[in-house]
């Protein structure tokens, strides 16, 4: 039999644009008297934007404009930013650290950016933990009957996040055993947790696909925000519009509005959205978008006293346009869900070394 002889592929060759031409991240205090222009220039690859943004709100930054063009095999940004007081960046171990994580070094050095005395980036491993994500119908009391269960089987709760939206929770628990003992081969344990967790989150109802718990072990760096965007998108939220007190209370005035075309001659669909500002905006409508699939290619970000206009050039990854009405009713919806999360009924960060819950 002939031997069959494969081509040679050279594992770096991914990377060789990148080593030619790499990143350049320039902090520009001088051009704006009120702001800090940050300019990114870097070849272009999948997830770019969001990666980006994440690093730039995990700063805690505001982003007051931004210009983003990546059409073709280039990436170039321009943030304008101010930290939370409205001032200049002018922090030097801040300026280092976003020339270190944006910079041609950004990939050598991302154990060091992660875990940044300074500022926390992303989702860190606490130490030796297990992750628990629970998602399910939100009531009164939930968090506390969850809390108990975790005592009564002795873990400890070293960090949890939660957002609920449209009457569904998603919460995300790191645990570790008051015992000491490793829960990695202890799969008996698991299940009795994960059996008494889900029939809290059920409640009365018997339909499995009400709730949800699935555990993770050791290190974790998924995005704890981006994890909770998922975790809800999955649960199609975005569906069930209209029950949220946030939607009841909020004024006409603040309610996004998100109107979605196409520009035949360029074969883009144009996503606008106006809304309130706040923190972390561009964030959550960048993530949704990227993790339904769709590239962008341009956008113009912009705030006006209370508001925010947003405008995102898109194709899905397969250089389709949304063409149908059913794909532009998806997308708004999912856009809307992912503005009221943050800003629903219930948004909490705990934090707790060692404590029990």
């Amino acid at each position: 039999m002939a031997k069959v002889c494969w081509p040679y592929f050279d594992p770096e060759y991914e990377n060789f644009s990148s080593r030619i031409n790499p990143p350049r991240v320039s902090m520009d205090n001088d051009s704006c008297h009120d702001c800090t222009l940050i300019k990114i220039d870097s070849v272009n690859k999948p997830g770019i934007l969001l990666e980006v943004v994440q690093i730039l709100t995990d700063l805690d930054f505001i982003i007051t404009k931004a210009y983003i063009s990546s059409d073709g095999g280039w990436f170039m940004d321009v943030f304008h930013v101010t930290d939370q007081q409205g001032k200049k960046i002018t922090d030097n171990k801040i300026i280092d650290f976003i020339e270190k994580a944006l910079g041609p070094k950004g990939r050598q050095n991302s154990e060091s950016v992660k875990n940044w005395a300074g500022k926390r980036v992303g989702v860190h491993s606490i130490g030796d933990h297990t992750a628990i994500e629970l998602i399910g119908r939100d009531r009164p009391g939930l968090l506390s009957e969850i809390s108990a269960v975790l005592a009564s089987l002795q873990f400890n709760v070293i960090a949890a996040e939660v957002w609920t939206h449209n009457r569904r929770i998603a919460c995300v628990l790191y645990v570790n055993d008051a015992t000491k003992k490793s829960m990695d081969d202890d799969s008996k344990r698991l299940s009795i947790i994960e059996e008494q967790l889900n029939h809290i989150l059920r409640g009365c109802e018997n339909d499995e696909k009400v709730a949800r718990t699935s555990f993770s072990m050791g290190f974790t760096f998924t995005h704890m925000d981006r994890r909770l965007h998922q975790m809800l998108f999955a649960d199609r939220d975005y569906e069930s519009a209209g029950l949220t007190t946030t939607n009841v209370d909020c004024p006409p005035s603040f309610r996004p509005n998100i109107k979605i075309e196409r520009i035949e001659e360029k074969g883009y669909s144009v996503v606008s959205v106006r809304c309130k500002d706040r923190a972390k905006l561009m964030f959550d409508i960048v993530c949704t978008l990227t993790d339904m699939e769709y590239v962008v290619f341009h956008a113009s970000i912009s705030s006006e006293g209370p508001y925010a206009s947003q405008e995102y050039f898109i194709r899905h990854v397969d250089g389709c346009t949304l063409d149908t009405e059913g794909e532009k009713e998806r997308v708004t919806k999912c856009i809307e869900a992912a503005i009221q999360r943050r800003v629903s009924e219930l948004s909490a960060c705990i934090v707790a070394n060692g404590c029990e819950p």
